[in-house]
């Protein structure tokens, strides 16, 4: 049988102070016939940095494209000395081989960098941007970016956690490709495009995304992609009433084996 506690008891009256404490919880443990309690402190949940923010309020030397639907950002082999942040939009990354056939490599929406290569001493564009919506791309100047970075270590570490985490997504894309079907790596893409499984809230409703865009970036035939669109929309995952609705139902086709 527990310990009673009555109204003067001190676990009683911890646990009132506590409630007016935001930073502090009260613990009580009972073994036998000994009881402890203690106050303990919350750990305070770290806002998270918001670079649009930071990048509104410093002055960074910047320009700010405005990009038309279809617009190029930058093409293929062009001179590569500009870091790009994504205000609004979308954009696709891709890269063409010597016979004209495009590959998909990304598809990056708002908070989004790229363009990082410069930073690396790249000289040249190794692919092209496009804007697959209207979008607004903040462009920094490669030189005052590493003057950024050098100086405003917030920024730096959102930058850093950004480039890991495309580095994880990258690594988890080539395995998608070698070991998943094709109706896994499509449902996966759209998920992904939902931005699922970020920190922001997903974007359930997606701009049209042409079939072809979505068979370049899965890996296969547009009459493939069009065969499992047709399953996902029978099965309730997908829907179109103003743009591509992704629901999150959807990630049962990824998990399932």
């Amino acid at each position: 049988m527990g310990p009673h506690f009555g109204p003067e008891s001190p676990f009683i009256q911890l646990c009132s102070l506590a409630q007016f404490l935001p930073s502090m919880s009260a613990i009580m443990s009972y073994g036998g016939p000994f009881l402890t309690f203690s106050l303990i402190m919350k750990k305070a949940k770290k806002p998270s940095f918001n670079a649009q923010a930071f990048l509104d309020s410093t002055g960074i030397a910047r320009k700010v494209l405005e990009v038309e639907k279809k617009g190029s950002i930058y093409a293929q082999g062009q001179p590569s000395d500009h870091v790009m942040y994504i205000q609004k939009g979308s954009v696709k990354l891709s890269v063409v081989n010597s016979i004209g056939k495009e590959a998909i490599v990304a598809v990056l929406g708002p908070g989004d960098f790229f363009g990082e290569g410069c930073l690396a001493g790249q000289k040249i564009c190794m692919g092209s941007a496009t804007a697959l919506v209207p979008t607004t791309v903040l462009a920094i100047e490669r030189n005052e970016m590493v003057r950024v970075l050098h100086g405003e270590h917030a920024f730096s570490d959102r930058f850093i956690k950004f480039m890991l985490s495309r580095n994880i997504r990258i690594q988890e894309d080539l395995v998608d490709q070698l070991f998943n079907s094709t109706e896994k790596r499509l449902a996966r893409t759209l998920l992904l495009l939902a931005r699922y499984g970020n920190n922001d809230r997903p974007q359930r409703v997606l701009p049209n995304i042409s079939q072809e865009t979505l068979a370049e970036m899965v890996g296969t035939t547009r009459s493939r992609v069009n065969l499992f669109m047709n399953k996902f929309k029978k099965l309730g995952f997908i829907h179109n009433n103003g743009g591509l609705h992704i629901d999150s139902s959807l990630l049962s086709v990824v998990l399932h084996d």
